[in-house]
């Protein structure tokens, strides 16, 4: 291949040809739905209509081809790579979308998300082809991340001597109305519409609907869109179906020049519409052609059941929803219709893309490990998916993951969304959002929280509480107070974390007898509930109490801070000397007795049915999150909650023991994450024997978002080897033949815990941030010097460190954001104050020189 990467954007990993069959990158905004790019330069998941959608491209007419004409030959050409060997066979032969068509034999995909780059070349074409694609990703702007566009660049090279005539063209068919989730009811008397339009320096395909409720949640509008400013020819219908003549009366008309001929529009639910551009390409030159898919779909219906009196609560264009399941979305209140978001998208395209490549830049250029950036920036991606959305008020939630045709496990979900940290170092508005919804409208008056919120807000949420899920909300407060200084935040949400915490200590709660440590009936994160002391959710009781004392002194609440602290160090000691067996942390399990001395809420009936003598427990058990709550405290700047030593000792016994190096001999007898010959660390081991006869449920798996939470523990601790070596099994497991590297799944695909992953970067960096003070702090650089990337979720940029005889010269810039600054700060080593408090926006640098104390 004469083609070479686009030079201006930065790329983390390139996969061969031998692995590309599973990659899909998701295409499309923070809540907008997205399109994915595979790994072949296909798209592929077309999951634009408020749902999931694996597997889904619709119709028959979804791809980009290339036509090309030089020294007299014509050639066309499918804009992907070969279909794979694996899907040659069917039950009528190859399955794979659009088979019959000619393809590229070489290709290559490159990616630092969310630039993705595909490599297309083949002897007998001309033209080596780049499919440059990306939707902006520029934090902490969720709006300008936050565009229903995937934008396709197709760069033309000249491998020959002479000029190449060549014409790219993209279709699809308007699928308004499927969703992929269901077949289509035929009863329906919907008819779908294809215009051209070309207005204001755009010329494209608009689909919409006719016919179809426009409540409904597969209601919308699409486009198909080019920059080009001359050399477009359309079809906003194709032949009538009969035998796959539509295809086979495409191919022959583009095939023949380049250029389309339109059909005449037949009362079709599904029409077909196709956009081509024609160049000429100059010898061993290049010429691009780009395009916009846009899409708007704007009523997306809540996750739960909403009592009638709720109807109403959704509007738009003036109008009301009849269905009060419908909550909608932010992303659609910004834009009349899909043609509206590439209009307003398309003049803005140079400076979006610049955003988001001198994000993607700053990070890649950092001296964080390859594998801690591959996992951070990749997993980012599931902010973009169906797990995420955001309502039209502008507050984000979230499912757990998604299923292939579904979400999966609603409501914003507190005990898994505890473990990521790219919401809040990213996004920080729409981190605090979150936690607006968990203490303004999940918290009750009792300081019980639903750990799973229903839609719209207001409708009575489950009555059930999660340990974990309560205390991390707690911590996560903390920290993004902490984060952004926002003192408006926590005087508005205080009285109700304070009763989150008092909650524990109400007779027949977790904490009833108020010594800081938790013996009663505690639902978590496995689904099932533990009785008794335990590591991973004593850990986080620790973790939300140092928080809780934190937020009272800041909140002028000595009283209530002397009680945290008081039961903090009780809990601590208590732990340390009862559930700290030499090697880790164990399980103390203590039975109910009697089921009626514990709150109704605190019993989900999802595990044990005999409290006496329950089953799904840890006992002995080495757990690879036990201290969670740990991780979380080092991230939030809480310090150690328990012995140093002690937790020293425990993540280097997580290593030993549930590390696999292969798992060839490993039973499962749940889902299977790793498989064969790689490498994993394991939920739970029994090192010690005394295994439970019916463990915790999950106890033989391997999620990714907990084996990234032991492996930054690891790093915290000063083993950093250990930690990449985690690191690198996880991302070796998806590495594009065998599994996708955009998409971790665990109940779901893309699944929210993963992003845990990002805390690596705040921990190999020593960042923190206090928002309040302006106090920026990073660990010293370890030799001449060292160029980090840091992130508060209301600004990014870049540190640079060197050592010199004077001490060492820290530059610190603003690439995007704004930054209140006051001290540098570099952890053991000394601190520089700056002569006045000042605000750095984007461009704006301080340098400083920091002298060892």
């Amino acid at each position: 291949m004469s083609v070479e990467l686009n030079s201006r954007w930065p790329v983390l990993k390139i996969y061969d040809q031998n692995h590309l069959r599973r990659i899909a990158m998701p295409l499309g905004g923070i809540g907008t739905g997205t399109v994915s790019l595979g790994g072949r330069g296909n798209l592929q998941d077309w999951e634009l209509g408020n749902r999931p959608a694996k597997g889904f491209t619709p119709g028959s007419g979804a791809f980009f081809a290339l036509w090309t004409r030089a020294d007299g030959q014509t050639k066309t050409r499918a804009l992907e790579g070969l279909v794979p060997i694996g899907e040659f066979e069917g039950q009528s032969g190859c399955w794979a979308p659009n088979h019959g068509l000619p393809r590229f034999r070489s290709c290559k995909f490159a990616a630092a998300y969310p630039l993705a780059q595909v490599l297309l070349g083949d002897l007998d074409m001309p033209l080596d082809v780049r499919i440059e694609a990306f939707n902006p990703f520029i934090p902490p702007g969720a709006d300008d991340s936050g565009i229903p566009v995937a934008v396709l660049r197709y760069v033309l090279v000249n491998k020959t001597g002479l000029p190449v005539q060549a014409s790219v063209c993209g279709s699809m068919p308007n699928y308004i109305g499927q969703d992929g989730t269901t077949a289509p009811d035929k009863e329906a008397k919907v008819l779908n519409r294809n215009s051209f339009r070309k207005r204001g320096g755009l010329q494209g395909i608009f689909m919409e609907s006719t016919g179809l409720d426009v409540w409904s949640e597969a209601w919308g509008t699409m486009a198909l869109t080019t920059t080009a400013k001359a050399g477009v020819t359309y079809r906003t219908a194709w032949e009538e179906m009969r035998w796959n003549v539509p295809i086979l009366d495409f191919w022959d008309d583009f095939s023949a020049d380049g250029a389309l001929e339109d059909r005449e529009h037949k009362k079709e639910r599904f029409p077909n519409c196709s956009l081509a551009v024609k160049v000429v390409v100059p010898p061993r030159s290049s010429r691009s052609v780009t395009f916009l898919l846009t899409w708007y779909y704007p009523n997306r219906r809540t996750w739960n059941k909403v009592p009638p009196r709720f109807k109403g609560h959704y509007r738009r264009n003036g109008r009301t929803c009849p269905d009060q399941h419908v909550v909608g979305n932010y992303y659609t209140s910004r834009y009349r219709d899909a043609w509206d978001a590439a209009a307003r998208t398309a003049p803005r395209l140079v400076e979006l893309e610049e955003g988001t490549v001198k994000f993607v830049k700053a990070f890649c250029g950092s001296d964080l490990p390859a594998v801690v950036k591959e996992a951070a920036l990749f997993n980012a991606s599931t902010l973009r998916t169906q797990t995420c959305f955001r309502t039209p008020d502008g507050k984000f939630f979230t499912w757990e993951g998604c299923h292939d045709k579904n979400g999966c496990c609603n409501g914003s979900c507190t005990h898994v969304w505890n473990y990521e940290q790219a919401t809040a170092f990213l996004f920080g508005p729409l981190s605090r959002s979150m936690r607006t919804v968990e203490f303004a409208h999940a918290t009750g008056s009792d300081g019980m929280m639903s750990f799973r919120v229903n839609l719209p807000l207001g409708v009575p949420s489950w009555k059930a509480a999660a340990a974990d899920g309560q205390m991390g909300c707690l911590m996560k407060l903390y920290r993004d107070w902490k984060l952004s200084g926002d003192n408006t935040m926590l005087k508005t949400l205080w009285p109700n974390a304070k009763k989150a915490l008092e909650f524990c200590w109400l007779k027949g709660s977790w904490d009833a007898d108020k010594d800081g440590v938790m013996e009663g009936c505690q639902h978590n994160t496995m689904d099932v509930e533990y009785f008794g002391p335990n590591p991973e959710i004593n850990v986080w009781y620790l973790g939300a109490l140092r928080a809780g004392e934190e937020m009272a002194s800041r909140m002028g609440d000595e009283k209530f801070a002397q009680v945290c602290r008081k039961l903090f160090d009780s809990g601590s000691r208590w732990m340390d000397r009862h559930l700290f067996n030499g090697r880790y942390y164990e399980h103390r399990i203590v039975p109910i007795k009697n089921s009626r001395s514990v709150l109704k809420c605190l019993i989900l009936k999802m595990g044990a049915h005999d409290l006496a003598s329950p089953d799904f427990q840890v006992g002995k058990g080495c757990l690879a999150d036990q201290l969670v709550g740990q991780y979380m405290a080092h991230i939030c700047g809480l310090g150690y909650l328990l012995d140093r030593e002690k937790v020293h000792t425990t993540f280097r016994s997580i290593m030993k023991f549930n590390f696999r190096k292969n798992l060839f001999g490993h039973f499962n007898n749940m889902r299977s994450y790793a498989l064969n010959d790689e490498q994993a660390l394991l939920v739970c081991t029994y090192p010690l024997g005394k295994r439970p006869l019916r463990p915790n449920p999950y106890f033989l798996e391997a999620w990714t978002g907990m084996e990234y939470t032991a492996a930054v523990g690891m790093m915290q601790e000063g083993l950093v080897g250990d930690g990449l070596k985690v690191f690198t099994a996880v991302r070796d497991r998806h590495d594009g033949r065998k599994r996708n590297p955009f998409d971790e799944p665990e109940c779901g695909h893309h699944y929210g815990r993963a992003m845990s992953s990002w805390a690596a970067v705040p921990t190999l960096t020593g960042f923190r941030y206090d928002g309040g003070r302006g106090v920026i702090e990073f660990a010293p650089a370890i030799g001449k010097g060292r160029r980090d990337f840091w992130s508060t979720g209301d600004a990014y940029g870049t540190c640079t460190q060197k050592k010199t005889a004077r001490g060492v010269e820290v530059a610190l810039e603003v690439i995007r954001g704004r930054l209140k600054l006051a001290q540098i700060v570099l952890a053991g080593f000394g601190s520089t104050k700056l002569a006045a408090k000042s605000v750095l926006h984007a461009g704006d640098s301080a340098k400083v020189v920091v002298w060892k104390n």
